[in-house]
């Protein structure tokens, strides 16, 4: 039930009043990041972002729903590449109490044979409608904890196996401890955005007095986002022994077998409705987890966050209602093309002031811009512009310029090595192709990004691109996808016209193990025979493209359509709406 089905039999200060209660709240969302605006450092990437989406348009939107997750003291990290191009780390400075409030409230979880306490600050989103949605950041770092204890919320995916293990406790048996504390009762569906939370289901299975598995199954549904191995977290039963409750480890090795504990694994058998994040996606899954049961919901973005002022505004004077409903970007094909490439120009010079403010480096706004910024792991290939040098000067010198951007996790050393690659390659080739690395990926750059860029260039390896989002920011504000057929590209790729194909088609690249040389050829040669002359010679088509691609893209590829979907495949609840 939803605080709507009291229709107007209710005054709106009585409906106020409904929407804060707790009571009325049927949906638990609970991810290991969140992000929710620059300043709140709690997330690294893509799955905190997305969640972060998903929360705005569910506030939009009048989902009953609230959110959990950690508060991380010391952030992800801020980035900083020397002059040899190698990542230096260092933790982010913030203060909580600028952007969230603290809650009286207080639990525990028993971590390694001993109470640890657990506090919780809150920020509520406030909606287009004046929704709230209140979003929960967990926190042990106060005085009535052992200094080990109180770092266990300083770092997003810091530390060793055991500090992820205690933190993904804390998330998910604290996490539904906290709710109940602070009056959430009427719970009926807990959705886990990756494994992380998984341990929700022992203190589900608590509550339940140990009695019947299969009961936890009615309330959680669960959201898996990559077919990367190392996304998914495994813990031993040695180290489970040494860390969890023994009641909990009694249970979980029943539950879950000899072998360790995947947290996958956990999601995908005790809920009752699992997805993937794209249609691709969901196929690699089934065949990864030989299951079946795994449905698709593809990913997409908050509109409102990801369209830049200039087209934001133009949507405003030329299509009525489209913050309310992002599916009425499909009359974007009748937007004036001056008023377009103005909107355009103007988010590409904020870019390039950017530029040159980090860097020094003076670009051309006459000159093709593609931006390729994510998260820097090997399997993203930032570098596969480089594998043959000579061509990418020779189709590119003085037509084309690059801008990069993205944090390697601290200990991967290979995504590390791929900045570095860029940055020689910045060093080597600038003159003829200008190349530049901006530091400290975040929310705010890249709403500069991927509004400012006039491509922008994704080539993951085959199929580890579960779905990307960055892609469909772009799409908001007229930017064109020069992608890889993986992920949600597949669903929104049409060639010439929502933005150009790299490498074979999907059917044909089913199996990770194939020629990368075949990825950087057409890559060149889709440059030199498609989008260097489109950009150049036949400025009227490429602004063709642009409308098509938020017209074809931005208007499907949206979290209000996520939301929605959500609504109707898994939560089962009648959300209120605008």
């Amino acid at each position: 039930m939803t605080i709507m089905t009291y229709g107007d039999n209710i005054g709106n200060s009585m409906l106020k009043t409904l929407e804060h209660d707790p009571v009325f709240r049927s949906v638990a969302y609970f991810s290991m990041e969140i992000a929710i605006r620059p300043e709140i450092p709690t997330y690294s990437g893509g799955l905190g972002v997305l969640a972060g989406d998903i929360i705005k348009s569910a506030a939009d939107l009048g989902v009953p729903m609230a959110a959990v997750t950690l508060l991380y003291r010391k952030g992800y990290f801020i980035q900083h590449v020397d002059q040899e191009g190698y990542q230096r780390e260092s933790p982010v400075e913030w203060k909580p109490e600028e952007y969230l409030t603290l809650l009286p409230n207080e639990i525990s979880v028993m971590l390694e044979g001993r109470p640890v306490k657990v506090r919780a600050w809150v920020y509520d989103y406030v909606g287009q409608s004046g929704y709230p949605l209140p979003i929960y950041f967990l926190d042990t770092d106060f005085e009535s904890n052992a200094p080990a204890d109180r770092n266990l919320t300083w770092h997003l995916y810091g530390g060793d196996q055991r500090y992820r293990l205690c933190q993904e406790l804390i998330l998910g048996v604290g996490g539904l401890r906290m709710l109940r504390d602070l009056g959430y009762r009427n719970i009926k569906t807990f959705h886990l955005n990756e494994g992380h939370a998984g341990f929700i289901t022992l203190e589900l299975l608590r509550e339940q007095g140990y009695e019947d598995y299969d009961k936890i199954r009615d309330k959680v549904i669960f959201t898996t986002h990559t077919p990367v191995p190392a996304g998914h977290d495994h813990f031993s039963y040695e180290l489970i022994d040494k860390v969890m409750d023994p009641v909990f480890v009694h249970h979980i090795k029943r539950m879950m077998g000899p072998e360790g504990v995947s947290m996958t694994e956990l999601g995908l058998r005790y809920s009752r409705y699992t997805n993937a994040v794209s249609i691709k996606h969901a196929e690699v899954s089934r065949n990864m987890f030989n299951s079946a049961n795994i449905d698709a919901v593809t990913n997409g973005v908050h509109s409102t966050t990801w369209t830049c002022p200039g087209f934001a505004k133009l949507y405003d004077r030329y299509i009525a209602g489209w913050r309310n409903d992002p599916s009425r970007l499909i009359q974007a094909l009748q937007l004036p093309d001056e008023e377009v490439w103005k909107a355009h120009q103007a988010a590409k010079m904020k870019l390039l002031a950017r530029v040159l403010e980090e860097t020094g480096r003076e670009l051309d706004a006459d000159v093709l811009t593609i931006g390729f910024a994510r998260r820097a792991a090997a399997y993203k290939r930032a570098d596969l512009l480089f594998s043959d040098v000579k061509r990418l000067i020779d189709v590119c010198s003085g037509q084309v310029q690059f801008i990069f951007a993205g944090k390697a996790h601290p200990h991967d050393e290979p995504g590390k090595a791929m900045i570095k690659r860029i940055h020689q390659m910045a060093k080597e080739i600038g003159s003829a192709v200008p190349i530049v690395f901006l530091e400290n990926y975040d929310m705010s750059l890249a709403s500069l990004l991927t509004s400012g860029v006039d491509l922008w260039l994704n080539n993951p390896r085959r199929p580890r691109e579960a779905s990307g989002t960055s892609g469909m920011k772009c799409t908001h504000n007229g930017v064109m996808n020069f992608s890889v057929l993986d992920g949600w590209w597949i669903e929104g790729w049409v060639e010439d016209v929502t933005g150009w194909s790299i490498g074979p088609d999907p059917e044909e690249a089913e199996l990770v193990e194939y020629d990368e040389m075949q990825d950087a050829m057409d890559l060149y040669n889709k440059l030199e025979d498609k989008v260097i002359p489109t950009y150049y010679q036949h400025r009227e088509k490429w602004i063709w493209m642009m409308k098509h691609a938020i017209a074809l893209n931005a208007s499907y590829f949206n979290t209000h359509r996520v939301v929605k979907e959500y609504c109707e495949k898994a939560y089962g609840v009648v959300f209120r709406g605008l």
